[in-house]
């Protein structure tokens, strides 16, 4: 298998609304968003599917070694064989990779964060960063636009997290901050135990209320001259926020499930924004 078809297998294989986004982009800035992707795959997975934190803190070393091979000219890997063709062109730096994984070491050391703030940090670097190389890659003219791209990357993962509070606490992670469990009375061992409450639903209502004003905050920073090329960040906005509606609709529970759109709802919602222009 070449480098491109493992970085689109990956890809796909996330089933992540990113990859309904990519779809509608030119083959070049594809194959370069769909190889940054796939990077970033890779490195959340060796989080994810941890099973000794001393390995995953090994495997983590070792990709930041690769990152910095393949930036000199020796990339050994399929996702960063895919994706350095595409540096020069889309102005990914080094920088940019490291934080990923930098973010991903945090979740090696931290299971909680004691406030918004501190959670901002960590969202910086595994979304806001993410969301200022995909706004390279799709194309911006505008510095404003980095500004837009991390607002964006912020809510999407909000987002996320409130999808997954089930899902993390089987990881024995909360990235609630622990301040706002106190405002809303809910304690830790109850989110741990996956127990639905008034006062959960309370929370998630708080939480998911950030994210759509974060949603609001990221459009109105985006300049008009770069609208159309972000059009990609605009069809995961749409997919991101009906999937944040799916869930409140759904009385927020989380805690033992996974909501999640279909893929030709994704589609659907991506074609729209494509096509249309709006949400």
């Amino acid at each position: 298998m070449n480098p491109e078809d493992y970085v689109q297998q990956k890809a796909a294989a996330s089933g992540s609304s990113f990859y309904y986004a990519f779809l509608f982009l030119p083959q070049d800035r594809r194959a370069a968003i769909t190889a940054f992707y796939a990077f970033c795959r890779e490195v959340d997975d060796v989080v994810d599917e941890m099973v000794d934190p001393g390995v995953a803190a090994t495997k983590l070393a070792w990709w930041q070694g690769e990152v910095a091979n393949a930036f000199a000219g020796q990339p050994s890997h399929p996702v960063t064989k895919a994706l350095m063709p595409h540096v020069p062109a889309f102005g990914i730096e080094a920088r940019h990779l490291l934080a990923v994984i930098q973010g991903c070491q945090m979740d090696l050391e931290q299971t909680r964060y004691l406030d918004f703030p501190a959670l901002q940090r960590y969202c910086h670097l595994v979304a806001g960063i993410v969301g200022e190389v995909a706004a390279r890659i799709f194309g911006q003219s505008s510095e404003r636009t980095t500004e837009y791209a991390h607002k964006l990357g912020l809510a999407f993962q909000l987002t996320n997290i409130i999808r997954d509070v089930g899902e993390d606490a089987l990881r024995g992670r909360i990235y609630l901050p622990v301040n706002e469990l106190q405002q809303f009375d809910v304690k830790a061992h109850e989110i741990l135990s996956r127990t639905h409450s008034d006062r959960f639903v309370n929370l998630m209502r708080f939480q998911a209320q950030r994210a759509r004003g974060l949603y609001t905050e990221a459009f109105a920073l985006l300049p008009s001259v770069d609208r159309r090329p972000q059009k990609p960040g605009l069809m995961m906005a749409s997919i991101y926020r009906t999937l944040l509606d799916e869930i409140e609709r759904d009385g927020f529970h989380v805690l033992h499930q996974r909501v999640s759109l279909t893929p030709l709802r994704k589609f659907w919602l991506a074609w729209k924004m494509q096509a249309l222009g709006r949400f």
